[in-house]
């Protein structure tokens, strides 16, 4: 991913150079996407550092005791969870951080992997969907959408976000029911060595959540939280803070795809593309099922950059956040928490095929995102 975004940069630099991507269009796209990609680092660092104090690891196994020792209520318990992170940490905290979690659980639990490592995957694509700050997209978006802050956001996508969760825990149950069910024995809390750490860091991410909600600005209480953590980390467990903790490679990955993204849109040839936007209903169709297909051909982020620009209003701007966010769930660089989240099963050594992934991906994609799009069309 550095390599591609490096050679991203390089392609937009040498636009911007060339004229082929004017010096007012370069300054428009950097003001937009500033305030994301700091949002991305931050809470980025958030995460890591959370997950570094145990936190992750603690509510996984407390979730482990409320299942009661029956596999069904502890799939529940790690769709909630799933849904939560995904909900208010990004879609790639929840590829990241927690699916080693869930697949420990699983394993001291004695149930089958599968069902919990494609539960965390899928609903991090599809819960991607509820606020502002699940994915980055829903960011880049905001502005365009005409809405004001979170709530404004929820009143539009929320039912069809909704929707796209509950049919990926359908489609999850009726792929997993016979292994759902049975019992387990629950395992202890795991004990945490410094617990004035583990609390700060807990008390801090429950002073986010609300904040990333209720600011109109999320990258402000991100960047704050991220300072707070990292204050602490450095009076507590200093070795912790180290260079990787900023994702440079994502930033860079990131960066150029906003310069290309604006060349092409300079350049005109995605205009054909706003006749989309010109058959009513039928549009939204076209532009759930278009940033669908883009997301799995090309992945998701240059998906909607591609295609943003030939939305014409909220509502085909919001089926656009439909296909991009609930449809990329069949190739394997459709989104970049997919390529995340198998990395991290294969760290785990929990085996799950790209041939298995992309066929069950591709009959419930069309499922997921029809259910959303149906929702939209009959609300807006």
């Amino acid at each position: 991913m550095a390599w591609i975004g490096g050679a991203l940069v390089l392609a937009g630099a040498t636009a911007l150079v060339t004229g082929a991507l004017p010096a007012a269009d370069a300054a428009a796209t950097f003001d937009r996407a500033w305030p994301v990609l700091l949002f991305v680092v931050a809470i980025t660092v958030v995460a890591q550092l959370a997950a570094e104090a145990g936190v992750f690891e603690v509510v996984a196994a407390r979730l482990g005791v409320l299942a009661r020792g029956r596999v069904f209520g502890l799939w529940l318990l790690t769709v909630l969870l799933a849904v939560v992170c995904t909900a208010f940490l990004s879609l790639d905290t929840t590829a990241v951080l927690l699916t080693p979690v869930v697949l420990a659980l699983a394993r001291v639990a004695g149930v089958a992997p599968a069902p919990f490592a494609l539960t965390t995957v899928w609903l991090a694509n599809t819960a991607s969907l509820l606020l502002p700050v699940s994915n980055l997209t829903n960011l880049l978006a905001l502005d365009r959408l005409n809405v004001h802050g979170a709530a404004g956001f929820v009143s539009l996508l929320g039912l069809p976000a909704v929707c796209a969760t509950a049919a990926t825990v359908g489609v999850l149950w009726l792929l997993h029911r016979r292994e759902l069910r049975g019992r387990f024995r629950a395992s202890p809390v795991p004990y945490v060595g410094d617990q004035t750490l583990f609390r700060i860091c807990s008390s801090i991410l429950l002073l986010l959540i609300p904040l990333l909600v209720v600011m109109p600005a999320p990258w402000v209480p991100a960047c704050l939280a991220a300072l707070a953590l990292t204050a602490t980390f450095a009076l507590r467990r200093p070795e912790a803070l180290q260079f990787g903790l900023i994702p440079w490679w994502l930033l860079l990955f990131a960066g150029g795809l906003f310069l290309v993204a604006g060349a092409v849109e300079a350049s005109g040839l995605l205009d054909p593309l706003g006749r989309l936007s010109e058959h009513g209903t039928a549009s939204v169709w076209a532009f759930a099922g278009a940033g669908a297909v883009g997301a799995n051909l090309v992945n998701n982020l240059p998906g909607f950059l591609l295609l943003e620009p030939a939305t014409t209003s909220p509502i085909t701007l919001a089926a656009l956040l439909i296909g991009v966010n609930a449809g990329p769930l069949v190739t394997p660089w459709a989104s970049l928490a997919t390529l995340l989240w198998h990395q991290r099963l294969v760290d785990e050594g929990v085996e799950f095929g790209w041939r298995r992934y992309v066929f069950v991906g591709a009959v419930a994609a069309p499922a997921i995102v029809a259910a959303a799009t149906l929702t939209l069309s009959a609300t807006s």
